[in-house]
């Protein structure tokens, strides 16, 4: 049995793409993403659940604070890097990782199998990026 508990937040960016693959996503434009987060186990923890809900919510919030209502381009993390919606969503999931391995996530984030993160762009496109622990 895998179980999996999501949480959702939103961030709102700026950036650039460089490459003619972007187009017009090669000027400065905003996003505003909306970004669920998802954490698997094989187990639940002594209280039956995957992570604590409340702590899992705000280490995406925490994470994605420093990410809102920037201009990525000027990021020194994200210097000559595209942040394309896939490379956003790993950046988040290996946070997310960091988090659930120092127990901030509760003791039910140490136990966890897998972690998803994924970057709605629209109504119509999204990106995800599993890791698998």
């Amino acid at each position: 049995m895998t179980y999996s508990v999501t949480v959702r937040d939103h961030m709102m960016v700026a950036h650039s793409l460089v490459g003619e693959t972007f187009g017009p996503a090669q000027r400065l434009h905003g996003a505003t993403y909306v970004v669920d987060a998802s954490f698997r186990a094989e187990n639940l923890d002594g209280d039956g659940v995957v992570v604590d809900i409340g702590r899992a919510s705000d280490a995406l919030r925490g994470i994605l604070s420093t990410f809102s209502y920037r201009n990525l381009d000027d990021e020194p993390e994200f210097q000559g890097i595209n942040t394309t919606t896939e490379r956003l969503c790993g950046v988040i999931a290996e946070r997310l990782v960091t988090a659930a391995r120092d127990g901030d996530l509760g003791v039910g984030g140490l136990g966890l199998t897998g972690v998803a993160v994924t970057l709605h762009e629209s109504h119509i496109a999204w990106a995800t990026c599993e890791v698998t622990l």
